[in-house]
């Protein structure tokens, strides 16, 4: 497939554009194409976010409430330069919840299940792209270790005290 001329044109724009903003996913030049044509959900368990606290950052998982497997709203992209073939995606983010707004003024749009087919066939817009009710969310704080990706474990996802 052929870039298209919406389409990012250097293979670095594909690594800087990792979140796509709600209020403009429909018009900006690197996602419009893909919001009409390829959009995608983004399976995930919990997202962290850093909190300044004492002088430090204190990470934060998110999660649903009960905790269950989710998706984030999500756009691809498949283009070839010079032989080589880029593929990438981007989560769209929205306007913090009250749940997270004191940790970050953004979130990502997470989807209701009953939302998914209308998301992935267009026939569901932009009135999705809005923050998921914090009285179905939950955080905690977990370890510093979260913010090294050398470190895997359970402590990762363990509240801390």
């Amino acid at each position: 497939m052929k870039r298209g001329q919406d389409q990012a044109k250097e293979e670095k724009i594909a690594y800087s554009t990792i979140n796509a903003r709600a209020e403009t996913v429909a018009s900006k030049p690197a996602f419009r194409d893909a919001f009409k044509k390829r959009r995608c959900l983004i399976p995930a368990d919990g997202y962290y976010e850093w909190k300044p606290e004492g002088g430090a950052k204190q990470p934060y998982r998110i999660t649903l409430d009960p905790e269950q497997p989710f998706s984030f709203a999500g756009l691809w992209e498949h283009w070839e330069k010079e032989g080589k073939v880029v593929e990438s995606c981007t989560i769209i983010v929205t306007n913090a919840n009250n749940l997270t707004k004191d940790i970050h003024d953004r979130m990502p749009v997470i989807l209701d299940p009953k939302d998914y087919d209308g998301w992935l066939d267009g026939t569901a817009g932009k009135e999705l792209l809005k923050p998921f009710p914090s009285e179905r969310m939950r955080r905690y704080p977990v370890s510093r270790a979260v913010g090294n990706v050398k470190n895997t474990g359970k402590e990762l996802i363990d509240p801390v005290k």
